[in-house]
């Protein structure tokens, strides 16, 4: 039995039992911001907190939502439920005073869970890719006239959101493996993209229970359910005996069920062939992103759209007329400086492999052209636990920009900052990074310093230095 072939009839909209009023702790997170949206649409009275105003903030705020800046205990006051992240410490006075008022408080997976408790869920996880995966898919859908809901950890660009409220039976969302909270989902459709050593910490330390979270997560599927699985992956590779779901592969190794051939990029375009095994049909495509991790992604959302039974001229027009998400290889314009001009773009990788494939695709894309990366380490555990890795990929570049790690809430660690960093790619021989601890002092050492006429600047890190990258091209305006 196939999945697309579910009857689900009207999509339900009736309310949680006694749940009207919801309270979202950290309400301006990207991920959190993405189910308020989606409920707030649905009808539900939506409050929520955090430390500072922000455009996600202020955009929640106008469609409804209540919102609190500082977190206090009376801002809870009247919920009928409190929804934390794993960002969320355990002592803050909002969770404290729930619980002590007896309201139930639940994780954002859970709420995830509810949400797609009456669709027809895909569920998108993986250390990398997600997000990119997650918005591909539901671009798919939306260009076909599926009308998905979608919950995606960035705001994809076609709809200038990071959430919307579907009428049709889809729901698409990312699946956050970081603290096993993807074990709540109930979809009907799972991708996984890759499995890394990351958030080994909520894995007690290793990463063989690593990756039997994530077959745990795929035999959430009901035994007519599918798992689409990047076979490229070692890690994937290495559970695919151990999964009894029905799956299908993708990658462009030989043996993937659905592979990718003649792989090329053309300026910021992957152009490549595809081979269904399956149909035993090929077929081009065009990506408006570059790089290889890209085409795997595309290639998932592929095996979604076809399980789903999409023309296929749809799934490749709605590949093609992809316009991106934002934080991943954004541009955001030229800058002018004392010795010609550059391009700036952010993007949110934040682990050694993502940032050698965003590299790569810009060595690739601008072959010529000096790659400037400034890197902002995010999580001190994440810095301590890739050190090495960090340093060998860092290490390859011509030249490096380094700033202070952004904490995410943790305490520093003994040779885990951006010091023992810059001595571990110092290390290597290869290049001598430029550390400026306070970030604020980036944009005039570029200007003024560093720069040549066509270089390109990418900001790295999935912290507070995308702002970067914006301010310095919005002070050219």
């Amino acid at each position: 039995m196939k999945a697309a072939d579910i009857h689900f009839g009207r999509i339900e909209r009736r309310q949680m039992r006694r749940v009207q009023n919801i309270f979202f702790v950290g309400i301006g997170g990207v991920g959190m911001s993405a189910i308020a949206e989606v409920l707030i649409n649905l009808g539900y009275q939506i409050s929520g907190s955090d430390q500072k105003a922000s455009a996600i903030s202020e955009k929640l705020a106008a469609q409804g939502a209540k919102i609190f800046y500082g977190h206090h205990a009376d801002n809870v006051e009247g919920a009928h439920v409190v929804v934390t992240s794993s960002a969320i410490a355990k002592d803050n006075p909002e969770v404290l005073c729930a619980r002590e008022l007896g309201i139930p408080v639940i994780r954002r997976a859970e709420m995830l869970a509810e949400i797609m408790r009456f669709r027809f869920g895909i569920a998108i996880a993986g250390t990398h890719g997600k997000t990119t995966t997650t918005s591909l898919t539901a671009s798919i859908l939306t260009d076909a006239g599926l009308d998905p809901t979608f919950i995606i950890g960035g705001v994809l660009t076609a709809a200038g959101s990071n959430a919307r409220l579907g009428e049709g039976q889809y729901l698409v969302a990312e699946a956050d493996e970081s603290d096993t909270s993807f074990w709540l989902l109930q979809p009907m459709i799972s991708i996984v993209t890759n499995i890394d050593a990351d958030h080994l910490e909520n894995y007690e330390h290793s990463y063989e229970v690593l990756k039997a979270g994530f077959v745990r997560f795929l035999h959430n599927l009901p035994f007519y359910g599918l798992a689409v699985l990047c076979i490229d992956d070692p890690g994937v590779r290495a559970i695919l005996s151990e999964v009894a779901r029905p799956m299908r592969t993708y990658g462009i190794s030989k043996d993937a069920d659905v592979r990718a051939l003649n792989v090329r990029q053309e300026g910021m375009q992957m152009r490549f062939d595809v081979i269904d095994d399956a149909s035993n049909t090929t077929f081009p495509v065009t990506l408006n992103m570059p790089g290889k991790h890209n085409v795997l992604n595309a290639l998932a959302a592929i095996i979604v759209g076809e399980e789903l039974g999409l023309d296929r001229e749809a799934i490749i027009s709605g590949l093609a007329a992809f316009r991106g998400v934002g934080r991943r290889f954004t541009h955001h314009g030229r800058l002018k400086h004392a010795r010609g001009e550059a391009d700036i773009f952010e993007d949110y990788g934040h682990h050694p492999n993502e940032i050698k494939a965003v590299l790569a695709a810009a060595q690739e894309g601008f072959a010529g052209r000096r790659i400037v990366p400034v890197f902002q380490p995010h999580r001190f555990t994440r810095t301590r636990d890739l050190l090495d890795d960090f340093a060998e990929v860092l290490s390859e570049c011509e030249v490096l920009v380094l700033t202070d790690v952004y904490s995410a809430g943790e305490a520093p660690i003994a040779g885990a900052d951006t010091k023992a960093l810059s001595r571990a790619i110092r290390a290597h021989g290869r290049v001598e990074p430029i550390v400026i601890a306070d970030k604020n002092d980036i944009t005039a050492y570029l200007r003024e310093h560093l720069l040549q006429d066509e270089d390109v600047v990418i900001f790295l890190g999935a912290g507070d230095i995308g702002r970067l990258a914006k301010e310095i091209v919005a002070e050219e305006a």
